[in-house]
């Protein structure tokens, strides 16, 4: 008996992932050859001819961006005045704390060695 492996099967499910991607841009007529798909997501927008199973540059257009995460976000607001709730912005270092923290540490002299 002979045994084969086989790497990456059969694709599960046949729909495009640019059916879903923000940089699709999808004609429909009414029979599947009647389809036309131009992916915007690289410098000069291209036609794809076939079902697409990964790309490289996809995102999801189901997910919400960043302006419409801060809408649904909740304000917390703690109960004692001047303390903070929930995700606290940090200060950016200033390019003088950021040379500090770079420069090297003080030589320390090496014991002195008895005979």
């Amino acid at each position: 008996m002979s045994l084969r492996k086989v790497y990456g099967g059969t694709p599960v499910g046949n729909e495009s992932r640019c059916d879903t991607c923000t940089h699709a841009r999808i004609i429909q007529g009414y029979a599947e050859s009647e389809r036309i798909v131009i992916c915007t997501g690289m410098y000069d927008p291209i036609r794809v001819p076939f079902k697409v199973m990964q790309c490289t540059d996809y995102e999801d257009r189901r997910l919400p961006d960043f302006d419409n995460m801060k809408e649904i976000a909740w304000q917390i607001r703690s109960k004692s005045a001047g303390s903070v709730a929930g995700f606290v912005t940090v200060p950016e270092e200033t390019d003088s704390q950021v040379q500090q923290s770079e420069a090297k540490p003080e030589e320390i002299p090496a014991a002195s060695e008895t005979k």
